[in-house]
């Protein structure tokens, strides 16, 4: 928990007791449901809840804004980011129904009111958003495929609508076959832990 304060200094007394509430609920669903391995929950913060919140360093989502995190598994990165955001409204979408009764009970539990948790594949999403946000779930021109019709076309960012997408290693060969314009934001230049070393966050025009 002292990594997020200490990235996050300027938290609310709420954010700060929702982000403190996480890894307990999540040791006590992951028990009955398992969406997190057990060694990375030993490094619950960093390499979930930090990792998250790599795309906040790149973008601050204004008030009213749309972001889908497609793929979210047991709720990554959208329950951080819907902490971090609470006057942003987050659709949380995953084919695997147990992993999104995960997600519907930890928001339920720390009190999030701007968290939809649909159980759908990102195909037949219909609804449309300034960001769609994910970890790695496909390529990305497959990911592409998947959501490109749920792409506002106003922008209200400093960055162009479209995709935040947390990867790591080399992206140069994937990269090269986007042809959407993209911009790589390393996080070890936000975050000095060694797991940070080679995570970035890849943002796709839309």
């Amino acid at each position: 928990m002292e990594l997020i304060t200490t990235y996050f200094p300027d938290l609310t007394i709420q954010q700060h007791e929702q982000f403190r509430q996480l890894e307990p609920l999540y040791q006590e669903w992951n028990s009955r449901i398992n969406v997190i391995s057990r060694k990375d929950m030993e490094h619950f913060y960093e390499r979930h809840v930090l990792h998250s919140l790599g795309i906040a360093k790149v973008q601050r989502f204004k008030p009213g804004s749309l972001v889908m995190d497609v793929g979210t598994g047991g709720g990554f990165p959208g329950i951080p980011l819907a902490i971090m955001f609470p006057e942003t409204d987050f659709m949380l979408v995953d084919s695997i129904g147990k992993k999104i009764k995960v997600v519907q009970e930890v928001a339920s539990g720390i009190g999030l009111t701007n968290v939809k948790a649909i159980h759908s594949r990102a195909e037949e999403v219909k609804q449309k958003f300034d960001f769609v946000v994910s970890r790695a779930v496909t390529t990305l021109p497959e990911f592409i495929k998947w959501i490109g019709k749920n792409i506002l076309k106003e922008n209200r960012h400093e960055l162009k609508n479209g995709i935040l997408y947390l990867k790591g290693g080399d992206l140069e060969a994937e990269l090269a076959t986007v042809k959407h314009a993209t911009r790589v934001f390393k996080l070890k230049t936000f975050f000095g832990e060694e797991f940070f070393e080679t995570k970035k966050v890849v943002h796709v025009s839309l």
